[in-house]
């Protein structure tokens, strides 16, 4: 073992996630989470003084990998907007060394993609033909790399308000990167008919309603780090059946869960399953009576996760 720890820029952290299987990572921590070999704490907020901000600590252990680590990610509020950056540290639990501190934006970006994913493979109708996308930046695209190949998807559209005035040459990049991609001009022409729906936005406000959809959908939602930052009318809860990543945690810190919580009657309790259920056989696959909703907040063990694979291919 180096006597310091490897510090990985974001470049080199993306060179060495594309030899990694992202998504089979995160399905065998959700596994070991199910079976109690895994921790995930609750995410730690913590406000800057005078409105400046604040920083989230997302923690995790993986006993069986004998790892364990913090990922931080200060919310740094400037004039000319706001700044986030996102580092994660890995400790060895059996030398309490540290073994690596990698520039987390890559990190963050591929495991928030690939839990939604690893949800959508889980979660949508094994017949599934018709995707949308709202969001149409890194993770968006992340996104769509993820879950390209889990359907034997007949169409993709893709809407998002940020495309209005990009140049042509930009809208060309984006549509390569699937020959069924089409862009669409509104969100609602992006979600009719569509089978999965995966918000991937920022956005502190919701992108959809699912009350208006035209048939029930597997619609899935991420976090940003916003103050209570939701993508779906928090009532719209009690009119779907929820799933998280993680039900010990998720609830204490998504939006549309809180508020609705404390708006709407909505009980936390309601949740029919997270990822370890799904992944362990606990839960099965909903039927699509009403929207089925995933809601990932990021756990600080899938940055973990990932950066014990890069870890590992340094070793």
């Amino acid at each position: 073992m180096p006597s310091t720890p490897y510090v990985i820029t974001q470049p080199q952290a993306r060179e060495l996630l594309a030899q990694v299987d992202v998504p089979q990572i995160l399905r065998k921590l959700f596994r070991d989470l199910a079976a109690g070999q895994a921790v995930q704490p609750a995410q730690q907020l913590v406000e800057f003084p005078k409105g400046a901000g604040d920083f989230i600590n997302y923690l995790g252990v993986l006993a069986e990998d004998g790892v364990y680590g913090v990922k931080t990610s200060p919310y740094i509020v400037r004039e000319q907007g706001p700044l986030v950056t996102a580092w994660t540290l890995l400790m060895s639990m059996q030398t309490g060394q540290p073994l690596l501190l990698c520039d987390a934006g890559e990190l963050t970006t591929a495991r928030t993609a690939a839990t939604t994913a690893v949800a959508v493979d889980a979660l949508a109708p094994l017949k599934a033909q018709r995707l949308a996308i709202i969001g149409s930046g890194k993770v968006a695209q992340a996104h769509l790399h993820y879950v390209k190949n889990l359907r034997d998807w007949q169409s993709i559209s893709l809407y998002s308000p940020s495309l209005r005035g990009k140049n042509a040459e930009a809208l060309a990049q984006l549509k390569s990167l699937d020959p069924r991609l089409t862009l669409a001009d509104s969100c609602e022409t992006a979600i009719q008919d569509a089978d999965v729906i995966m918000l991937c936005t920022s956005s502190a406000g919701p992108v959809i309603d699912p009350s208006m959809l035209s048939k029930p959908a597997l619609i899935t939602s991420i976090s940003t780090n916003a103050p209570r930052a939701h993508e779906v009318p928090p009532q719209s809860l009690n009119d779907m059946q929820v799933f998280c990543d993680y039900r010990q945690t998720t609830p204490g810190s998504a939006g549309e869960m809180l508020i609705a919580g404390e708006q709407h009657g909505w009980d936390k309790r309601s949740i029919v399953g997270d990822l370890p259920d799904l992944l362990s056989g606990k839960v099965q696959r909903p039927d699509y009576n009403r929207p089925v909703f995933f809601r990932s907040i990021g756990l600080g063990l899938e940055d973990i996760a990932l950066a014990n694979a890069i870890y590992r291919l340094l070793g």
